[in-house]
């Protein structure tokens, strides 16, 4: 007992506990301070008549993006195309842009291969723009526009408020482009969101000591909510060294579903929205092969079917679900960290910045 005391208060008092709790008022900072640049970008956007999106990025960023591809396409019209880096700085055959808007993610805006891209678009003549939380970074300097995240130092190795911060920037550009003023509503209450589903913590030191030895699971989200089964599966990687898959559910059925077996865990992400009905008639599915189904949402009827309900305490518009859903996640990851002893602000192999080229 003793020992379990002395971790969890050191648990308190690591970088990525107070990362994790500070992201109300990152979010907070960023929907007051970047609203006017947001602003600008939109009106570039509407002048050059853009068709669609391209975005470079690499890993939690990259997990942001996916949230882009299903915002940007369901409120604004606007397709959206991940792009490949290694065309640019390994192959040498940069692809021909034409009515693109070309977007950087980075938290550092460091990484070669992704400012490669930027820099090709701008020398072709498109509109650029890169968020990232360095606004004198390479990045940025390849951008036209730069929308700054202004989390502060993220000390801790595993990205927290910079993922939701990205999401909420892209949040606001989308609500920006839509000219809805139900969605700058929304959006403004997402610190106040965020701030409720913190309040979860308190369960996740039991959940952790319950998966203390798991060692393979996997994680499934679908629609908005795809990116966030990325990004909670990467945070378990990176943190908790288990090894994780994400899918959507759809995909899952197509093969992997193999993979179940009786006590297998699946972590189901879905809150309210659209995607219910499948979800559910998803997790039958997972229950028929004895799956152990960990569920994270807001709805009785998925919470029902669970093995191990977790109950998120506010329900949010589903296009701004992805930012409270990984919040579970990152506090999952933590916590099952933290009972294995490892260290939740240095992961082993991996550094803050990492430049892939």
């Amino acid at each position: 007992m003793q020992n379990a005391l002395v971790r969890n208060t050191a648990l308190d008092q690591s970088n990525l506990f107070k990362e994790i709790h500070e992201q109300p008022v990152v979010l907070e900072r960023l929907l007051t301070m970047e609203a006017q640049d947001i602003e600008g970008l939109t009106r570039e956007i509407r002048e050059r008549d853009i068709t669609h999106v391209v975005i470079a990025a690499r890993g939690t960023s990259d997990n942001a993006a996916r949230y882009a591809k299903y915002l940007f396409g369901a409120v604004n019209g606007l397709p959206v195309a991940l792009a490949t880096p290694s065309l640019y700085t390994v192959y040498n055959r940069p692809p021909r842009f034409r009515d693109a808007l070309v977007l950087g993610i980075s938290q550092s805006g460091k990484s070669p291969d992704i400012v490669s891209v930027l820099q090709e678009a701008q020398r072709q003549g498109m509109v650029t723009a890169a968020i990232t939380n360095i606004p004198e970074s390479d990045l940025a300097k390849a951008g036209d526009y730069v929308i700054d995240l202004r989390v502060g130092v993220e000390r801790s190795v595993a990205a927290t408020k910079t993922y939701t911060s990205e999401l909420v920037s892209i949040a606001m550009l989308s609500a920006e482009l839509a000219g809805d003023t139900g969605m700058r509503e929304e959006l403004a209450q997402v610190p106040s969101y965020v701030k409720k589903t913190l309040s979860m913590e308190r369960y996740f030191g039991d959940i952790a000591q319950r998966y203390r030895y798991m060692r393979d699971c996997v994680v499934i989200g679908r629609g908005y909510n795809y990116a966030t089964a990325y990004e909670l599966a990467l945070k378990l990687k990176e943190l908790t060294y288990t090894v994780v898959e994400p899918y959507s559910s759809a995909d899952f059925l197509h093969g992997p579903l193999a993979l179940v077996e009786p006590g297998f865990p699946v972590i189901v992400i879905a809150p309210a929205g659209k995607m219910v009905p499948e979800m559910g008639a998803f997790i039958e599915t997972l229950k028929e092969r004895q799956a152990e189904v960990i569920a994270i949402s807001d709805v009785q009827e998925i919470l029902e079917r669970a093995r191990v309900p977790l109950q998120m305490p506010v329900t949010v518009p589903e296009w701004l679900s992805p930012i409270t859903a990984i919040i579970p996640g990152q506090l999952f990851a933590m916590h099952l960290a933290n009972v294995r002893d490892f260290d939740v602000d240095r992961p082993r192999a991996i550094r803050k910045v990492t430049e892939t080229r």
